[in-house]
Order: structure tokens, then C-alpha cells, then sequence
């Protein structure tokens, strides 16, 4: 009676595990599913852990004024002090920058020029030859998205697909549309889209991501300003991130030419 009984009980254990495992997976997936209001502190809380950026890599950049390639060094310092070397062949310094919301020094290294002056229309686009406002400009060489706005408004649709969420936003006064397509495994936003009037204006799209203080930074980052017709690409062979040893100072010669601008 006994050994029934417990061949009994070895029958239900089993039977037990077998139903579970059998079970559909669909109730667990639900459960990683975030709404649209999770998602977007999540996405924004991971853009604020990183507080300071270096990244050393290949900038190329496309536009009306420039086509060129070069070597160069980014150090940010969130959320509005910049700092960019750019290298020539066998890594001659060409030029340095470094742009704050207040003010910008730029070093001709060739021409052994210092220009300084206020932040104004245009600095950037004379230094970068991409017209971006200093902190899209941050937020783009870090390959972050800033997503401060959509913390108080509701998407206008929100879809989960396969591998990714993607977020749509439209100002039904302005005709402006914003798309975001988010990784659903590690949270990484892979590309962004503004467009108004169903043209687009802007484009990010993001990949080769590494996680740092689980946070997944790309390492190549496109970015083009569509009406502009400008392309920036960003090609990191290096990244750094929560240092905080980053020279913001600029190794200016006493002989240096000092232009203000």
C-alpha cells in the first residue's frame, strides 16, 4: 500500500513538471512587455546614467560645404560642454574645439589660429558643417535620443513587434511625426525618424551596440539632416563613459593668433 501510494505521489510530481513545461509561453512574454509610459522612463533613465562621454574613432561628414573623413576625439560632458579633436594621416592634430551653451574656442592647429566667441547661430555648422543645435549634437555623438518631452504625453500609437517596439508621435497641429523603433531585448532605440507633412527631416539609425553600466551604447551612429541634405557618420573604435579625468582645456601655443568671432 505504501509503494502504491508513493508511485502515486512520483506520478503527480511528474505529471506536474511535464504540464508545466508543456505550458505556453505567451503569459511570460506579456510580462516583459512594457507600456508605453514604462518604456519611455526606462529609455530615459538609462540616457541620464551617462553623464560624461570620450569616443575616439572615423567622423565622416557629407553636406553642401564638406565631404570629408577624418580621425577624431569626442569628450561630453552632459548636458552642454563639447569637446572635439580631429586628426589628420598619422595622426597630425589638425583642429580642437570646444563649445559650451555660453561660449566656443576653435584651434586652426595648421594655421596656429585660435577663433572665439559667443554661441550663435551658425558656430556649429562652421565648426561641424552640420546644422544641429548643440544639444542634439551631444546627444548624437553619444548615440543617445533624448525622449525628456514624451515623459508627460502618451504615444499616438505604440506597436510591439517581434524584436522591437516601435513608437509613433503626431503633433496633429504642426503635421509633425516622430517614429521610434526600440529594442525589446536590451532597450537599445535603433533608429529615429522625424518627418513633417510625410517628409522627413531627420534620421538616426544606431547599431553595434556594447552595454556599458547596462546602458547599450552604438558604435556606429548615421545621422542625417534630411532637409539640409547633411550625413554624419560616426564609426567608434573606442568608448568611455562615468570618467571623470576628461581635459577640457585647450594646449594653445604663446604664439597663438587669437581671432574674435
Amino acid at each position: 500500500m505504501k509503494k502504491s501510494s508513493l508511485f502515486l505521489f512520483v506520478n503527480y510530481i511528474l505529471l506536474g513538471f511535464y504540464l508545466i513545461s508543456c505550458a505556453p509561453s505567451k503569459p511570460v512574454m506579456e510580462e516583459r512587455i512594457l507600456s508605453a509610459d514604462r518604456l519611455i522612463k526606462k529609455l530615459e533613465a538609462n540616457r541620464r546614467k551617462i553623464k560624461t562621454f570620450r569616443g575616439t574613432g572615423i567622423i565622416t561628414v557629407n553636406s553642401a560645404d564638406l565631404n570629408a573623413k577624418s580621425s577624431f576625439e569626442v569628450l561630453i560632458k552632459k548636458p552642454d560642454s563639447l569637446k572635439i579633436s580631429f586628426y589628420g594621416p598619422f595622426g597630425i592634430d589638425l583642429a580642437q574645439a570646444v563649445i559650451t551653451t555660453k561660449d566656443f574656442r576653435f584651434y586652426d592647429i595648421i594655421n596656429n589660429t585660435l577663433y572665439q566667441g559667443n554661441v550663435k547661430s551658425g558656430v556649429i555648422k562652421q565648426i561641424l558643417k552640420i546644422d544641429l543645435p548643440l544639444d542634439q549634437v551631444v546627444d548624437a555623438l553619444a548615440g543617445s535620443v533624448n525622449l525628456t518631452d514624451k515623459l508627460r504625453i502618451e504615444p499616438t500609437s505604440i506597436e510591439y513587434l517581434d524584436d522591437f517596439y516601435k513608437l509613433n508621435y503626431i503633433d496633429s497641429v504642426s503635421m509633425m511625426e516622430q517614429i521610434y523603433l526600440v529594442r525589446s531585448d536590451d532597450l537599445a532605440v535603433s533608429e529615429n525618424l522625424i518627418r513633417a507633412n510625410g517628409k522627413g527631416l531627420l534620421e538616426g539609425k544606431y547599431s553595434r551596440f556594447n552595454l556599458f553600466e547596462e546602458v547599450p551604447i552604438p558604435y556606429e551612429i548615421n545621422i542625417e539632416n534630411t532637409s539640409n541634405k547633411e550625413r554624419l557618420k560616426l564609426e567608434y573604435r573606442n568608448v568611455e563613459v562615468n570618467k571623470n579625468d576628461f581635459n577640457f582645456n585647450l594646449d594653445l601655443p604663446d604664439d597663438v593668433k587669437i581671432i574674435e568671432w
